[in-house]
This record gives C-alpha cells, sequence and structure tokens, in this order.
C-alpha cells in the first residue's frame, strides 16, 4: 500500500515540482499546476498522453480542460495526501 509522504521525503520530492511550476492547495495535501498549449488540440493531446501513463501506473488525476489549459490536481485519495506516487505522475505529466 501507497503511504504519505514523510517530511524528509516531502522535501526531496516535492520540491523539484515547486521549481517547476506546482503548488500546494491551500487546506488540502494535494498539489496542482495548469498547462498551457497552443490551441485545443495540443492541450488535448497532452491529455491523450497524460491518460496513458496515469492507467498505466494505476494513478489518476483530478484534471479539467478548457480550451488550451488543462489544470492538474494530484493526491492519493486512499491515503488521504500526498505519496511517492503523486511525485511520479507530476514527473512524468512535466516531461510529456
Amino acid at each position: 500500500m501507497t503511504e504519505l509522504l514523510s517530511t524528509t521525503a516531502r522535501d526531496s520530492l516535492l520540491a523539484p515540482l515547486f521549481d517547476n511550476g506546482w503548488t500546494l492547495i491551500e487546506g488540502s495535501d494535494a498539489i496542482t499546476k495548469t498547462y498551457r498549449f497552443d490551441d485545443f488540440a495540443g492541450a488535448f493531446a497532452w491529455m491523450t498522453h497524460a491518460a496513458i501513463w496515469a492507467e498505466k501506473w494505476n494513478h489518476h488525476p483530478e484534471w479539467t480542460n478548457a480550451y488550451n489549459k488543462v489544470a492538474v490536481t494530484l493526491t492519493t485519495h486512499d491515503v488521504g495526501g500526498l505519496t511517492s506516487l503523486d511525485a511520479k505522475l507530476a514527473r512524468k505529466f512535466d516531461s510529456l
């Protein structure tokens, strides 16, 4: 079973994500980032690639799409907060 990030793990795993535009959601143990693309097709193509990785790792984001923007929220509901899987998926999303 996945476990919540320890204080040490939070510092080492989340700091690079914060440097790359992710932020903590106030009042929640979750991170969020909005990706912007040239147009709707670019946003949808990114979501398709991201969905393949989310399905492969059985970890699914909360997201919304409006034209050229995709807002993503990551947390692990089963344990009530951030886990290493959230950090892993965030890094993958940033690489797409």
